[in-house]
């Protein structure tokens, strides 16, 4: 099946409906087809579903770079990105935004105008379609209600992000063609908005395919994924509450209701489409310390030889070498002895403990950073700097994260410069190892002292923004742990629940849990959080987790505490976080700032509390 082409033109700039006022003008004015006057198109189907890759074009560059959002979380460092205002298309609302975990509440001002910018790009498809099938012949009109589903998940998805981030947002579903057509817009309350969204989602899953009609396009299974996505963190809110959204008043049976009917859509994707894990969730093959030509299946499910497979529910594609279209994934995750790639993106020193011993299926002692000039250090038990202490972890620690000696292939001018050993705080330096000589892995990007190998490309032949990787924004996996967390809120452990974990820990070569691990609904929701941590590391889910469950004191401590400390394998303090810092901040941590330049524009716009 054809891959969805990639329409970044005039119809992608129409939909930035929130910017600066007379360029936002500009952009509306331009016809969104670019070549053919509205009464010239939407006559066929092939129209349609042009107009749709253009929502999918407008849509794909506000997720599929949602690894940098990690940063918002205590194990991925995000020390900026490779986003920048030159290019539409590589990632813009990203840009100028804060990837730390606190005070990013106030610098996403860009992304708030460009998730808009998906919508408006959705309506237009939506609405226009919608008209096709007014006049349509029986034979298209499945066809074109599929295409209409398409659209309304694109914009189900959008809206969702909307009110993760700031709540209560002004909702629209006609076509904005001019800023007035906006500028009195209120702010609908969060409960319309979700069941707005919970519509769309519906309407999807009712008209899509089974499966999906082509690579990044989306079936039946993405929208129940979804539906239930948005009713799990529906029921979070209302379980643990969002005292900084004004007028949301948690409600403990909705929450109930909400758990209830997520677990039964993510039960339906995991038993009704006769989906599985890549490479059936096996562990596959691991090569011993310090070597990489085995690697874990799960290493190769963040590669191209996973797209389309059946755990990626929904991907978003890139166009891969000479289109101007790839993803930047190892530009982002890699040193620059990776095609130039700049390491914006890299694990925190505390991931290291988060990985189990494959032995025990429980948490090995934890790490003790040493100075490798110190006598012993690289020797020492359980010593960060000694590569043995990473023997018989969890295989996904090996596919996921490098430490000291290491090794990933170099590349240059698209041709592998061979094995690289990784020594932190080394640069491009010769080493002998057993004999052999290399030079060291090239990077300034991180300061814990481990790089990234998950996204890190083993082959040569492609630059550093020329992959052709299915961007995942939902696995099955994903729907895994949260089937399990919804059914635990309302029933505690169960053994379907149960077994699911048991799967994804069957990936990395772990046992299946203990008796302890669920003994009951909390000891449960623990491991469940546990495998979210490893499993889902760098794709985007950990900020989103700590505040729809309100742990962010949990995590960094109480307002007014000594905050915590981020260090390295060496041992040295990186980054301290939350000290000595009031209630306010922990509340702007939970909810963003409506960009005051919308506000300015629109008076009708209120602020979320914290930021009064």
């Amino acid at each position: 099946m054809k891959r969805i082409k990639h329409i970044l033109s005039a119809i992608t700039l129409a939909g930035i409906v929130f910017g600066a006022s007379s360029c936002v003008e500009d952009l509306l004015q331009q016809d969104p087809t670019t070549e053919l006057a509205a009464n010239a198109f939407w006559k066929t189907e092939d129209d349609a579903i042009f107009a749709l890759n253009g929502a999918y074009a407008s849509v794909r560059p506000l997720f599929d770079r949602d690894y940098y959002l990690d940063g918002h979380g205590e194990y991925v460092r995000t020390r900026g990105t490779s986003a920048t205002n030159e290019n539409l298309r590589l990632g813009d609302a990203y840009h100028n935004g804060d990837y730390n975990p606190t005070g990013y509440g106030d610098n996403f001002d860009k992304m708030y105008r460009y998730l808009y910018g998906g919508v408006n790009r959705t309506n237009y498809v939506i609405r226009n379609v919608e008209r096709m099938l007014l006049t349509a012949k029986p034979e298209s009109i499945a066809k074109l209600e599929a295409i209409v589903g398409e659209a309304r998940l694109l914009r189900g998805m959008v809206y969702f992000r909307l009110i993760s981030m700031w709540g209560d947002v002004p909702y629209f579903t006609n076509i904005v063609e001019a800023n007035s057509d906006v500028s009195a817009l209120t702010r609908t309350p969060i409960g319309q908005v979700k069941d707005s969204i919970m519509a769309d989602f519906t309407y999807a899953y009712e008209k899509l395919p089974a499966k999906a009609p082509g690579a990044g396009r989306a079936g039946k299974p993405a929208a129940l994924a979804f539906r239930g996505k948005l009713q799990l963190y529906w029921a979070c809110w209302n379980r643990f509450g969002w005292p900084e959204l004004e007028n949301f008043k948690p409600d403990a049976n909705a929450a109930t209701a909400a758990y209830t009917a997520a677990a039964a859509d993510f039960n339906s994707v995991i038993n009704d489409y006769g989906l599985v894990l890549f490479r059936n969730g096996e562990p596959g093959e691991i090569d011993s310390l310090g070597k990489a030509e085995k690697l874990p299946n799960y290493y190769y499910l963040f590669t191209p030889a996973a797209n389309n497979d059946p755990e990626i529910i929904m991907g978003f594609t890139h166009g891969g070498i000479g289109t101007g279209q790839g993803e930047e994934l190892m530009r982002d995750f890699a040193g620059r002895s990776h095609e130039g790639s700049q390491l914006w993106v890299a694990p925190r020193y505390e991931i290291a403990d988060r990985y189990q011993s494959t032995v025990t299926g429980d948490f090995a002692p934890k790490m003790v950073p040493m100075n490798p000039v110190d006598a012993g250090a690289r020797t020492a038990l359980n010593s960060a700097v000694n590569p043995q202490s990473y023997k018989n972890r969890d295989y996904r620690m090996k596919a996921s994260i490098m430490w000291d000696y290491e090794v990933s292939v170099g590349m240059i001018s698209l041709k592998s410069t061979g094995w690289l050993p990784y020594i932190y705080k080394t640069w491009n330096q010769p080493v002998t190892i057993d004999g052999v000589k290399y030079t060291t892995y090239n990077t300034d990007g991180t300061n814990s002292g481990y790089v990234f190998r998950k996204f890190l490309r083993n082959y040569a032949g492609q630059g550093r923004s020329e992959g052709d990787y299915n961007f995942p924004v939902m696995r099955l996996a994903d729907v895994y742990l949260m089937y399990a967390e919804a059914s635990n809120a309302v029933k505690g452990p169960t053994a379907e629940a149960i077994a699911l974990l048991n799967k994804i820990r069957r990936r990395g070569n772990l046992p299946a849990l203990t008796a302890a691990k669920t003994a009951g609904a909390d000891a449960f929701f623990a491991a469940i959080e546990q495998e979210r941590i490893v499993e889902l590391l760098g794709e985007g889910h950990r900020g989103f987790d700590l505040r729809r469950w309100r742990a962010l004191e949990r995590v960094w401590g109480a307002p007014y505490s000594e905050g915590v400390w981020r260090i390295d394998t060496h041992g040295a303090n990186q980054q301290r976080y939350f000290q000595n810092v009031p209630e306010r901040t922990y509340q702007q941590n939970y909810i963003f700032r409506i960009p005051p330049g919308e506000r300015d524009r629109n008076p009708n716009l209120t602020q979320n509390t914290p930021w009064l």
